[in-house]
C-alpha cells in the first residue's frame, strides 16, 4: 500500500495579489516559490485560472506557465487547470503545444469544466456562447485530436501543437469529470482544496470505472490540500487566519487581496460563519511538525492519492516558503 513516504508532492498557485502589494510582486513571489519548491523536489507547478478578482493574478494562465517554466529546470509546470468554457479548443492546444515545444517533456494541461468567474466575465471571455453539458467531453476529445499525431484528412492542424501529446489532467470537484476521466483514461485532479466534501466518492467512482488508455494503464488521483505549516500549532493557526479571512469573503461576495493575519479572528465570527470556513477548507492541513504530518498522513491514507497538490496562500512569502519546508521534512522527503 502506498504511504505518505511514497506519495508526490506539488503545488497550485492562485498567484495572490497581498494586500498593499502589486501583480508584479504577486509574480515574483510565484517565480521564487516555484524555484523553492523545485529544489525540494515537487513534482510539478501548477497555476489555476481565474478572472475578474482583484486578489488573483494567475488569469492568463498559460502565460505564466511559461513564465514559470522558464525560471525552473526540472519540474512539470502546468495549468490547474485552464478552464475549457472560456477558450476554444483550438487556441488552447496551440498556447500548450508552443509551451510544450519551448519546454518539452515539462508542460501538463490540467482542464476544468466550470468558468472559473462570475456570469458577466464569462460572456465577456465567449461572447454569446450558450454551454450545455455535452460541450466539456466534445471539447476535451478536441483537444486530444489537436495534441495527437494528425489523422489523414484532418482539416484543422494544431501548429504548434500537433503531435506534442501534452499531457491532459482533468480537475473537479463534483462526479461529472471524475467518470469522464474514468472513461477516457486520463489522470484526475479533485479540487479538495476549495470543495472537499465529495472527495471520497469522486476518486471511488473514477478508480472503479478506470478504462485504462493509451495515456494511463492504472487511475491515477491528485487531490488538493490546503497547507499551513508552522514551527507550532499556535503560529500555524495565526497565520492561517489571512486563509480565513479571504475564504469568508469569497462566501460573501466579497473578493479581496490576500489580507495579513489577524488576533483572534475566528472568535469573532458568528458560528455559522466559522462552520461554513470549516466546510470550505474541511481538507486543510493546518499546524506544526507533527500536527502536519499526521494530517498529511491521514489524508493520503483515506484516499490513497498518488499526489498530493498543497496551496499554500501565507500572507509573509517567506514564512510560506518555511511551510513547505516543514511539510516536505513532515512527509520524510
Amino acid at each position: 500500500m502506498k504511504t505518505l513516504r511514497d506519495t508526490r508532492l506539488s503545488m497550485l498557485d492562485l498567484v495572490a495579489v497581498r494586500e498593499g502589494g502589486t501583480v508584479a510582486d504577486a509574480l515574483a513571489i510565484a517565480l521564487r516559490t516555484a524555484q523553492h519548491v523545485e529544489r525540494l523536489g515537487f513534482t510539478r507547478y501548477w497555476l489555476a485560472e481565474h478572472h475578474n478578482m482583484p486578489g488573483i493574478a494567475s488569469s492568463a494562465t498559460a502565460v505564466l506557465v511559461g513564465y514559470i517554466a522558464g525560471g525552473t529546470r526540472r519540474m512539470r509546470v502546468g495549468s490547474g487547470g485552464v478552464m475549457l468554457p472560456n477558450h476554444a479548443p483550438l487556441v488552447v492546444a496551440e498556447a500548450f503545444g508552443t509551451l510544450a515545444e519551448m519546454y518539452p517533456d515539462r508542460i501538463d494541461l490540467g482542464l476544468g469544466r466550470a468558468p472559473g468567474t462570475d456570469r458577466i466575465t464569462m460572456r465577456a471571455l465567449r461572447r454569446d456562447r450558450v454551454e450545455s453539458e455535452d460541450d466539456f467531453p466534445r471539447d476535451v476529445a478536441e483537444l486530444q485530436r489537436l495534441l495527437g499525431e494528425p489523422q489523414a484528412g484532418q482539416q484543422v492542424i494544431a501548429m504548434p501543437g500537433a503531435g506534442t501529446q501534452v499531457p491532459i489532467w482533468l480537475l473537479g470537484s463534483s462526479l461529472f469529470s471524475a467518470q469522464l476521466a474514468a472513461e477516457r483514461g486520463l489522470p484526475y485532479a479533485f479540487a479538495s482544496h476549495f470543495a472537499p466534501r465529495l472527495l471520497h466518492q469522486a476518486i471511488d467512482l473514477y478508480r472503479s470505472r478506470f478504462r485504462p488508455s493509451a495515456t494511463l494503464a492504472q487511475p491515477y488521483v491528485m487531490i488538493g490540500v490546503p497547507l499551513i505549516a508552522a514551527p507550532s500549532d499556535e503560529e500555524a493557526e495565526f497565520l492561517a487566519t489571512s486563509v480565513y479571512q479571504r475564504v469568508l469573503g469569497i462566501l460573501h461576495g466579497d473578493r479581496r487581496c490576500l489580507p495579513p493575519p489577524a488576533e483572534n479572528f475566528m472568535a469573532q465570527l458568528h458560528p455559522q460563519e466559522r462552520a461554513a470556513i470549516g466546510e470550505f477548507l474541511a481538507a486543510a492541513v493546518i499546524g506544526g511538525p507533527q500536527t502536519v504530518a499526521a494530517g498529511l498522513e491521514q489524508l493520503q491514507q483515506s484516499t490513497l492519492a498518488d499526489e498530493l497538490i498543497l496551496v499554500c496562500d501565507i500572507f509573509d512569502p517567506d514564512l510560506r516558503l518555511r511551510s513547505l519546508d516543514i511539510a516536505v521534512a513532515a512527509c520524510g522527503l
